[in-house]
């Protein structure tokens, strides 16, 4: 257990670097346990759920060596077809293993997937595709686990599956497995649309598939025999970026984020300058600085190409600071505000509530049994608001990335604690902070 002590109210100034995406990376490594060749992933995240992810690959049989922020990855064989319980329910991209399991060993079984606390987040998705393409999966209630394997009939076919909402995991979960049905032709409809699946696509054609994204939400997938290791780098994290964009203008700050240019910003940037915040994109990297009183934008988050989810708690951050009432609409996920309580605690001015939505199966991601009447989807902001120092928990992932913001901004020292969710998604960040001038640091107990 960890906690992290900040005393807010320092200007952020500096140039910082991005590390490689998280989201990339850790289906990087299942995309290496395709091939019984090595594969090598440059610019990896040296965060929590990538090291989990290592000792998954290691217990099922592989060998990863990490040289600075590149994995050599190897499974030559596997030596089993179980991922344990214990690692499986520290991470949810632990299920994405049935893929290279089911194409090489024609058999998994994997538990439930674990995670962030922020919704159900169900894998029924990616079920029924596998079923569509011919796999029998059945679900043991008494261990909690999935058990998958190859119909005893199953023939190289053509099947078309469209997903009934969009999902980021089943859809790469999906592609993995159909690159390795040799012969058949694999066409998956409503796909998911972010940035982070191309570059998936892009690691698994240099191994030699065969996969082309026909439209936005369509791709086709001609299965091959066998994959090849290769060499693939991974780009800048797209949540890294936002966290330091607004790090650095909710402390009347300026920083040059290097690297920042190459990935896709802008539903985050055209709400940023209606804010009033200051963006210069150059061949370096983005600037990212506050050049004066910030202007309430509303938020409604929803799949690629719109506004993240994984934005909305940094976004709720910056909304205390501008002069208005902001509204963010969670639509991806049924239950993402567990910050708000925490906020309050350090004197946000934020209600919870649920907008009248008149088709809510077609506005909300999430499946809506999952829904609870206590769960609220939306938050209303009055700004600007002066946050004071205060005693804060983590929930999440997101919500960490949301309270290191808080007290950066606020005056005062607050203490965070539950920073170990923070290491899930940022490497070393309380020290990276500190190299643009926050007074940061961590106490471990």
């Amino acid at each position: 257990m960890s906690r992290i002590i900040v005393n807010g109210g320092k200007r952020l100034m500096g140039t910082i670097g991005v590390s490689g995406a998280k989201n990339v990376a850790l289906k990087a490594m299942v995309a290496a346990c395709l091939t019984d060749q090595e594969v090598i992933v440059k610019n990896v995240p040296l965060i929590s759920d990538f090291m989990v992810m290592v000792e998954i690959i290691r217990e099922l049989g592989g060998v990863v060596k990490i040289i600075d922020h590149t994995a050599h990855i190897h499974m030559k064989e596997f030596k089993k077809e179980k991922i344990s319980l214990e690692e499986a329910a520290k991470i949810r991209t632990s299920a994405m293993f049935l893929s290279p399991l089911l194409a090489r060993m024609d058999k998994a079984i994997i538990p439930n997937p674990g995670g962030c606390r922020i919704g159900a987040r169900p894998i029924d998705r990616t079920i029924k595709g596998l079923e569509k393409m011919g796999y029998l999966v059945s679900y043991n209630s008494d261990d909690g686990f999935f058990y998958l394997k190859k119909e005893s009939n199953f023939k190289n076919k053509e099947v078309v599956y469209k997903f009934e909402k969009s999902t980021h995991t089943g859809t790469e979960t999906l592609i993995m497995i159909s690159t390795l049905i040799n012969g058949a032709r694999i066409t998956l409809e409503n796909c998911a649309a972010e940035p982070e699946i191309d570059e998936l696509i892009n690691l698994l054609n240099q191994m030699g598939a065969k996969i082309l994204r026909t439209k936005e939400r369509t791709i086709v997938i001609q299965g091959v025999e066998k994959l090849t290791g290769t060499e693939f780098t991974i780009g800048p994290d797209r949540n890294e970026i936002v966290t330091l964009a607004i790090a650095a203008i909710i402390t009347k700050g300026d920083v040059l984020v290097k690297g920042a240019q190459s990935v896709d910003l802008s539903p985050f940037i055209q709400r940023l300058e209606l804010a009033g915040g200051g963006v210069e994109q150059g061949e370096e990297g983005v600037r990212f600085f506050y050049k004066g009183k910030l202007t309430c934008v509303d938020v409604q988050t929803s799949n690629y190409p719109g506004f993240m989810t994984d934005w909305q708690g940094p976004w709720a951050i910056l909304m205390t600071q501008a002069k208005g009432v902001a509204q963010i609409h969670e639509t991806v996920y049924e239950n993402r505000f567990g910050y708000v309580g925490e906020l309050k605690k350090m004197g946000a001015n934020i209600d919870l509530f649920n907008p009248d939505i008149k088709d809510p199966e077609k506005i909300y991601n999430f499946n809506l049994s999952d829904n609870n009447p206590s769960y609220f989807h939306a938050i209303k902001i009055q700004g600007p608001t002066k946050l004071h120092n205060g005693v804060v928990e983590v929930s999440d992932l997101r919500a960490g990335a949301t309270l290191v913001l808080a007290a950066l901004s606020a005056v005062g020292e607050s203490v965070i604690f539950g920073a170990e969710h923070l290491d899930r998604g940022y490497e070393k960040l309380e020290e990276r902070l500190r190299t643009l001038g926050a007074s940061i640091k961590r106490v471990r107990e």
